[in-house]
């Protein structure tokens, strides 16, 4: 495992973030591993197969990828296991420790890396493809990890990033708690959420915005917008991480995005 950066140089949100999650690193192995152990790929709370949203390259041999902000590595794996060369990036190193050892016990090449996915340690158009789903996608600032996400990748590559939708957070109580049919905060103040003081799980700070300035970030960076979702639970579904099933039945509770880099 690569070390990264040095605590006093980061900004707070990610010193925030570093402690938040290495505090809580222990309570994801399982997940992890079991989603290492995947036969196929899937995505957000709810398990959508990638055969219904495509968000990988079925074939990905001689591409250069990576994960911002990668946990325990899981979508590294998916990656690596089409063919892709997979740098994985993440603010908490105990859960890159979690994502090494998973790695040995599977037999995978990954490179990981201790660090700020909006700093990323590589040169211009370094990576044919980048992907985030609950990583950078969420914890870091998306007027740095975009443009960062930008420069790392080579003209044509792909951006595809999973994440909260606008709506979800603004159906948030301010003390945390399961989302609700009422609307909490206002929808243009989304870009951070400090969570520090939150009732249910205190700590982190979050990152979002609307849909318009979603679209004006992707246009001011570079990007093309290829496909956008808003993913709905399939009917049944369990409550999960402060969501209740039912509410994401009606509402999204979760946004894809899938750019291409312009020429």
């Amino acid at each position: 495992m690569n070390k990264g950066d040095r605590a006093e140089q980061l900004p707070e949100h990610v010193i925030e973030n570093r402690r938040y999650w290495d505090e809580m690193a222990d309570d994801w192995v399982v997940a992890g591993e079991s989603a290492w152990q995947a036969a196929e790929p899937f995505w957000g709370i709810w398990r959508h197969p990638d055969q219904d949203l495509r968000l990988l390259p079925e074939d990905m041999s001689g591409m250069s990828a990576i994960e911002l902000g990668c946990g325990t590595a899981y979508v590294s794996a998916w990656l690596a296991r089409r063919g892709a060369q997979v740098v994985g990036i993440d603010n908490s190193e105990k859960q890159l420790a979690t994502a090494a050892r998973l790695a040995a016990e599977h037999g995978l090449s990954l490179t990981l890396y201790h660090g700020n996915a909006e700093a990323v340690p590589y040169s211009d158009e370094s990576f044919d493809f980048a992907i985030s789903e609950y990583g950078a996608a969420i914890w870091c600032d998306p007027y740095v990890w975009v443009p960062e996400a930008k420069r790392i990748l080579r003209p044509g590559g792909e951006l595809v990033f999973l994440g909260h939708s606008p709506l979800s957070v603004i159906c948030t109580p301010l003390s945390g708690a399961s989302r609700e049919e009422k609307l909490h905060r206002s929808y243009f103040d989304l870009h951070q959420l400090d969570w520090r003081n939150d009732d249910v799980d205190p700590g982190g700070i979050e990152f979002n915005l609307p849909f318009s300035g979603w679209l004006d970030l992707f246009r001011e960076t570079g990007f093309e917008v290829l496909n956008f979702y808003e993913l709905q639970a399939p009917k049944g579904s369990p409550d999960r991480y402060g969501i209740a099933g039912k509410w994401a039945e009606s509402w999204p509770a979760e946004q894809v995005w899938k750019l291409k880099r312009k020429e």
